[in-house]
């Protein structure tokens, strides 16, 4: 039945990490819907549930509205500048930097242009994954409005040990808590601060690219390696001439980012070793691709704790 039960659940992967997802966004959504709940003082959920979604999409209307003309723009800049022949002249400068990215720019070029319409047809052909942009929020309005009968449900298949599941499920769902809303800040953190001092260090395209880093910050250590080299690779290719004060900016961040801020919002709970974190990071790329990188902390933090639980019961008896 174990190994049955994990067939099952490898076979229907991908609908799982949608509700995972669905989870998630509800873990986002419960603090402000919990905030509203208390001050409505209403028998049911729904009146602060509706009221918390039009909160949230209003804020995501007004947000997008404010960047989505930068980003915009600057996106169909830098393609221009792209296809436009001195962008060769620029590349073969740096080229004659002795860096080897540049050769292979230069070799390849006409098969990169080449290939854009390609990879326009293969981002069309994803675009059918856009309808779990209206799943996802359906799906986490349940999780919100029946969250806590699913959770009583749930505990009614424990006789025994129905408190010790219950102490269990309220420390996993405080984990979730600190950790979506810590990873929201981390995110806002990336983008405000990247889209100043790239500005201010005169980079180009900064909103477009801080837009880029803001959901890779979501990806554990891939998504911040890949938004790191996005942004070094189009300010070299663009004519920056400072990409080495870039390079420490960023790193400086990292820094920052990774020792001083992501500790201070994360509990003890939710922290885990670099070591743990690039293990499971690799783990879960090599079980689930990009969903298993970007669940792995989550999941390792989930395991961690339950490990706990099970030594204090074992411990206690």
């Amino acid at each position: 039945m174990v190994l049955l039960s994990i067939w099952v659940v490898y076979l229907i992967r991908q609908t799982l990490f949608v509700f995972v997802i669905a989870l998630m966004f509800a873990y986002l959504l419960y603090p402000l819907l919990d905030a509203i709940e208390r001050r409505l003082s209403r028998k049911t959920r729904t009146p602060a549930l509706a009221l918390t979604f039009l909160l949230v999409l209003g804020t995501l209307v007004g947000f997008i509205s404010f960047i989505g003309n930068s980003v915009g723009g600057q996106a169909t800049q830098l393609a221009e500048q792209i296809s436009r022949p001195d962008f060769m002249k620029q590349v073969r400068d740096w080229q004659m930097l002795g860096v080897p990215v540049g050769a292979l720019v230069v070799e390849h070029y006409e098969e990169i242009l080449a290939m854009l319409p390609k990879l326009s047809l293969r981002v069309l052909s994803a675009s059918s994954n856009l309808i779990y942009v209206v799943i996802v929020p359906i799906l986490s309005f349940f999780i919100l409005k029946d969250g806590r009968e699913i959770r009583d449900s749930f505990l009614d298949l424990f006789t025994a040990g129905r408190a010790s599941a219950q102490e269990t499920l309220a420390d996993a769902h405080t984990l979730l808590l600190q950790y979506m809303r810590a990873l929201l800040f981390l995110c806002l953190a990336t983008l405000i601060v990247f889209s100043i001092v790239l500005s201010v260090l005169g980079v180009n395209y900064p909103i477009l690219l801080a837009a880029i880093a803001f959901p890779l910050e979501f990806i554990p250590l891939v998504g911040p390696l890949i938004a790191a080299a996005t942004i070094i690779g189009v300010s070299a290719f663009t004519g920056y001439q400072h990409v080495l004060i870039l390079v420490a900016f960023l790193g400086l961040y990292r820094i920052f980012q990774d020792y001083v801020l992501s500790p201070h919002l994360m509990s003890q709970g939710v922290e885990l070793h670099p070591l743990l974190v690039i293990f499971g990071v690799f783990a879960g790329g090599e079980i689930g691709g990009v969903p298993g990188v970007f669940l792995s902390v989550p999941a390792l933090a989930l395991m961690r704790l339950g490990w706990h639980h099970l030594r204090k019961r074992r411990i206690a008896a």
